[in-house]
């Protein structure tokens, strides 16, 4: 049973939440980019890519409990090539393992096909990250190939999955 989640532009209320969110440690360890955010970092991520259309963002809300756990977003919107990259974040940790995220991500896939008119969908994930990659699977993205030794954090290599979704095959999902 799909969890029941929606997902709503975020603002620039939601500062304090997303900063909170992705400076969490077990948030953090599954970002390339580690760089503590600010309030101000987020605001300028919110005004030069965000609201110029270059990023579409979303805060997710548990319909079950009314309360706001995370965010979900489209960067590097391609509209010459039909493309962008697919990003989410459970700040919330009592909230993960429950379904949000597939659900999320549903909802963000058809923003991207339905809104944006997008063709193809990607993202990368830590490949020793299976829960995500199982969640991402079961929101209808396919395993493209693994790029490894792909980032170095800290002095330490490693592999990323690179997984995507095409139109066509998020159509005929869906019936």
């Amino acid at each position: 049973m799909d969890h029941f989640v929606t997902i709503r532009p975020v603002t620039e209320a939601d500062t304090d939440k997303i900063v909170r969110w992705r400076n969490a440690p077990s948030v953090v360890e599954h970002f390339i980019y580690r760089t503590p955010l600010t309030a101000a970092d987020h605001l300028n991520w919110l005004h030069n890519r965000v609201q110029t259309g270059e990023v579409a963002q979303f805060i997710i809300t548990d319909e079950e409990t009314g309360e706001d756990v995370g965010s979900v977003y489209l960067r590097d919107i391609d509209l010459t090539n039909q493309k962008c990259e697919y990003g989410i974040f459970i700040g919330e940790e009592s909230c993960r393992g429950k379904g949000i995220g597939t659900a999320a991500a549903k909802l963000a896939l058809q923003y991207a096909f339905e809104t944006l008119g997008m063709n193809r969908v990607f993202l990368r994930v830590f490949a020793d990250n299976p829960r995500a990659i199982k969640s991402y699977e079961k929101a209808g993205f396919r395993c493209e190939g693994t790029f490894r030794d792909d980032v170095i954090i800290d002095g330490k290599a490693y592999d990323m999955v690179f997984m995507g979704i095409l139109k066509r095959e998020w159509e005929q999902e869906r019936g």
